[in-house]
């Protein structure tokens, strides 16, 4: 494919998925103002670790309510939108300019396609209970078990695609090749999937997650270019796009916030996404993972520190985790947090992505 038509490709549907995202945020955003789908209690009540939270409710006490939730409701439904509207384009002008844009190919989107359609729903399910919070045993969402249960049962399928059908066995480790974990492959694959999820957490402060995982799936956008999975690369950014108009909304002051529903899908689909840019692709997803997306790293490792500390040792290392939220509670404005956190976020992208490439 000539480099022009590769390049138009990959960024067309940035932009066709940004401009469909701007043009249904006002419809989505009445559904959500008119039916209150915010939360009717500000703060969490109780953390993962099962105690109070007190500085976290002191902080988002003006922000939780009044504020709707579901806001990946702008990023899927652009992603999906954009989508079908390239496969039309496809049938209609056939392999024309405009019908080559299409990226709708078993071999390279359909897995990670069907990962953001289930993320998207089941968190959508999660939030709608929330935000209806009628007294019930779901007042407060999907119980984290579930959630986790469908976030397994999805990548251990996925394992098994990998596996069996693209007999997949190997993962990178950054300049030393690939390890053949042969039949081990699969836990694995379910062991990372489970901890990408976990950094859904991430999503907390006006911008932060929506501007995380922008430079994310845009790096893994060129990482898939440069391993020549143009299908795959044109669906990362597409994301990216969807990502964009939320984005133009959530800034601060937040329209709306991303929660389950947007946050559970770009996870679900992160995890495939990383593996297909691994062996698969003849690169190193894998390995570069950490780097590429060191706050989420950071914020699974802030969370996991701060709860090993509290059980074992009865103190806290953070005054409040993730670690985004300990900034918070020291002091830093939320624009401070999420404007250090794009910073960092572009750079590691980058640093990634160059790693990617010289080994």
């Amino acid at each position: 494919m000539p480099i022009e038509t590769t390049i138009i490709k990959v960024l067309a549907p940035t932009a066709i998925a940004f401009c469909v995202g701007i043009v249904i945020t006002p419809i989505i955003t009445r559904w959500l103002y008119h039916n209150k789908m915010w939360k009717k209690k500000a703060g969490k009540g109780a953390g993962y670790g099962g105690g109070e939270t007190p500085i976290f409710d002191a902080l988002h006490a003006t922000r939780d309510t009044n504020t709707p939730r579901m806001g990946g409701l702008v990023i899927w439904i652009s992603i999906l939108l954009t989508i079908a509207l390239l496969w039309l384009l496809h049938l209609v002008f056939g392999d024309t300019t405009l019908g080559s844009l299409n990226f709708f190919s078993r071999s390279q989107t359909w897995l990670p396609l069907t990962a953001l359609i289930i993320g998207a729903l089941v968190g959508f399910i999660d939030d709608y209970m929330v935000v209806r919070d009628s007294g019930t045993h779901f007042a407060g969402g999907l119980p984290l078990s579930q959630r986790l249960m469908v976030v397994g049962a999805t990548a251990l399928f996925s394992a098994w695609w990998f596996y069996e059908k693209l007999e997949v066995t190997t993962v990178s480790l950054l300049g030393h090749g690939y390890i053949d974990l042969g039949i081990f492959f699969i836990p694995f694959f379910v062991i990372v999937a489970l901890a990408i999820y976990a950094s859904s957490v991430i999503d907390g402060i006006d911008g932060l997650s929506g501007g995380t995982f922008l430079f994310i799936f845009s790096a893994y956008a060129g990482i898939a270019v440069y391993q020549n999975q143009i299908d795959l690369s044109a669906f990362c950014a597409t994301v990216a796009g969807g990502i964009l108009a939320f984005l133009w909304f959530n800034v601060p002051p937040a329209r709306f916030y991303m929660t389950e529903t947007g946050v559970m899908a770009l996870t679900m689909t992160l995890t495939i996404i990383v593996f297909m840019t691994d062996s698969l692709g003849g690169g190193e997803g894998v390995s570069v993972f950490p780097v590429i997306g060191i706050l989420l790293v950071l914020t699974v490792l802030s969370d996991m520190i701060q709860l090993i500390s509290k059980k074992v040792f009865n103190r806290k290392v953070f005054r409040i985790a993730p670690l985004h939220h300990h900034f918070e509670a020291v002091g830093w404005p939320p624009e401070k947090v999420t404007m250090r956190y794009w910073i960092l976020g572009f750079v590691f992208a980058i640093i990634g992505t160059i790693l990617t490439i010289l080994f």
